[in-house]
């Protein structure tokens, strides 16, 4: 009886007992093995030997099972499906790659897109996680990631520029009369200001008047695609990097009621690890770098 997996019966045995078991003849069984007559009895005679028992009578016209064989082999058959079941299955599944974003990036750049990368990466199944939080690729399992930085990174990181922080002042086309744009200093404070947690009004008005505006509003979030959210809802002006809000400018959901754009110091990078890096992900990175290529 086997015990324990270090006393399986040899793999060979076993692919040799179930051909033989199938046809009933050993010379069939080594036609289907593409091995000669002689290694298929060897082998099946192995495995006899390590079990202990006989699975087959030799007859004068093939093979008859014993009872023992006769029940090993269906619960042998059976094992060997299973296994090649599984094996179809694995090759058949789509590569995973998990990319960590920021909330804002998900919603306004890479969830557009999706469809777009599911055209061009077929093969690959995208998890996207959404968090703020600085990732650890490691313990959370994060193939790739994409964060405001500024360099360096560490040895260890391989990290690709995807878009300049250029701050741009954004709202609903309806908040401001089309003959008041662009707004001055004192335009603007009479507007709601929505602020997020990067707090870049105060140098954006620096850099478009030269002077502090005292607005007769502020709204304050916790996280940018709220500010965009309350922009496309009217309820204000929103500061956001430029990449953010093209599709929103271009489609005339938003207008840029400032002309001045805010060089931030945070760039957006995409962060992988250098080491053990999977053709998956590498087909991510090349899709992100390709896509952003192709932007105006």
């Amino acid at each position: 009886m086997v015990n324990d997996e270090t006393d399986l019966p040899p793999l060979n045995g076993l692919r040799a007992f179930v051909a033989a078991g199938r046809y009933m003849t050993f010379r069939a069984a080594a036609d289907d093995l593409r091995v000669t007559q002689g290694a298929v009895a060897q082998q099946v005679r192995g495995l006899e030997d390590h079990l202990g028992l006989r699975l087959f009578l030799r007859e004068p016209r093939g093979l008859a099972f014993t009872e023992e064989g006769r029940a090993y082999h269906v619960a042998v058959s059976r094992a060997f499906a299973q296994l090649s079941e599984a094996t179809a299955a694995l090759r058949s599944a789509p590569s995973r790659v998990t990319i960590s974003v920021t909330p804002t990036f998900a919603s306004k750049w890479l969830i557009p897109r999706l469809s777009e990368f599911t055209e061009a990466c077929p093969g690959i199944d995208l998890r996207i996680t959404a968090t703020e939080r600085i990732a650890s690729f490691h313990a959370d399992g994060i193939d790739m990631a994409v964060r405001q930085a500024r360099p360096p990174f560490g040895a260890s990181l391989r990290a690709n520029l995807l878009f300049r922080q250029d701050v741009v002042a954004v709202c609903a086309p309806g908040l401001v009369a089309e003959e008041d744009l662009p707004l001055d200093g004192a335009s603007l404070s009479r507007m709601t200001l929505l602020h997020d947690t990067h707090d870049l009004w105060p140098a954006f008005i620096e850099t478009a008047f030269k002077r502090t505006v005292e607005p007769a509003r502020d709204l304050r979030f916790n996280q940018t695609t709220l500010t965009l959210d309350s922009a496309l809802a009217g309820q204000g002006i929103a500061l956001a990097s430029r990449f953010l809000v093209q599709r929103d400018l271009e489609a005339g959901r938003l207008v840029q009621p400032i002309d001045s754009v805010l060089a931030g110091e945070l760039d957006f990078y995409l962060l992988m690890p250098r080491q053990a890096a999977s053709d998956a992900s590498l087909q991510v990175r090349d899709w992100l770098l390709g896509t952003i290529k192709e932007q105006p």
